[in-house]
C-alpha cells in the first residue's frame, strides 16, 4: 500500500476493503463495478443489502462486509459535501446536477429511485464503451428498475460537449423508458439532460407529458385491450 493513502483513487481504497471480505482474489474488477453501479464511492458506503447483492460479484458475506462498512460510515462525522436533495424536487434537482455532472468528459447516465414520499433511495450510473453516447439496453434497464422496484425513478444524462438540447435519441430513449416504467408500474417524474449551456427538463418543457400521452399502452394499442 502507498505511504499517502490520500493518493489512492476512490477504487483502489475499496478494492483493499474488498480484499478483506474477499481474500486471494483480485478484488479491483469488483470495486470497479460496485462504483459504476451506485455512482460515487461514497454511495458505495450508504449501500444496503439487498443492493449490494443486485451487483453482479457481489455474495452474501461481501453483501454483509459492505453493510458493516456503511453503518461505521453512518456512525462518523460528516464534511459537507454535495448530495442529492433528500426529496425530489425539479428546482433544486436543477441545481445539483450541474455540479454531478460537470467533470464528466463522456456521457453517462444516472437513474435516481424515489419512494412514495419522493424520497431518493438508490442512485445507479451507467457508463456506456462509447464516448460520445450514453447508451443502456432496454434488458439492463428493465432489469434494474425489477430488481430496486422504486416507486417512481428520474433520470439525468450529459452533454459534455454540446448543449442542453435534446436529440431524436434522447426522445427515444425517454420513450422507451416510459413505456418499460409504464409495464413496472413505475412513475417516470423526469429526465434532465446537463449540456454546456445549462440544463434541459423535460418535465418543466411539457415534452415528458407528450411522450406519456403518446407512449401509454391505451394509445400504443389503439385504445383497446
Amino acid at each position: 500500500m502507498r505511504s499517502d493513502p490520500d493518493g489512492l483513487c476512490d477504487h483502489e481504497l475499496l478494492e483493499i476493503l474488498l480484499f478483506y471480505a474477499i481474500p486471494r482474489k483480485n478484488t479491483n474488477p469488483l470495486a470497479h463495478s460496485l462504483i459504476d453501479s451506485f455512482g460515487s464511492l461514497e454511495a458505495v458506503l450508504k449501500g444496503t443489502y439487498e443492493q449490494f447483492l443486485a451487483v453482479d460479484g457481489v455474495g452474501p458475506s461481501t453483501a454483509a462486509f459492505l453493510v458493516a462498512l456503511s453503518c461505521v460510515r453512518a456512525r462518523l462525522p460528516q464534511k459537507g459535501k454535495e448530495e442529492p436533495p433528500a426529496v425530489f424536487n425539479v428546482r433544486e434537482f436543477s441545481k445539483f446536477l450541474p455540479g454531478r455532472f460537470g467533470a464528466e468528459e463522456t456521457e453517462v447516465i444516472e437513474i435516481y429511485c424515489l419512494d412514495a414520499r419522493e424520497h431518493i433511495t438508490f442512485t445507479k450510473r451507467f457508463v456506456s464503451a462509447e464516448r460520445d453516447r450514453a447508451n443502456v439496453d432496454t434488458e439492463a434497464l428493465s432489469g434494474f428498475v425489477a430488481a430496486q422496484h422504486p416507486f417512481g425513478i428520474v433520470i439525468a444524462h450529459n452533454h459534455p460537449a454540446a448543449p442542453a438540447i435534446p436529440s431524436a435519441a434522447d426522445d427515444a430513449f425517454t420513450a422507451r423508458l416510459q413505456v418499460l416504467c409504464e409495464l413496472h408500474g413505475v412513475r417516470l417524474f423526469d429526465h434532465f439532460i446537463v449540456g454546456q449551456n445549462g440544463l434541459f427538463s423535460y418535465f418543466s418543457s411539457g415534452k415528458l407529458e407528450e411522450i406519456k400521452k403518446r407512449y401509454s399502452f391505451a394509445n400504443l394499442i389503439g385504445g383497446r385491450l
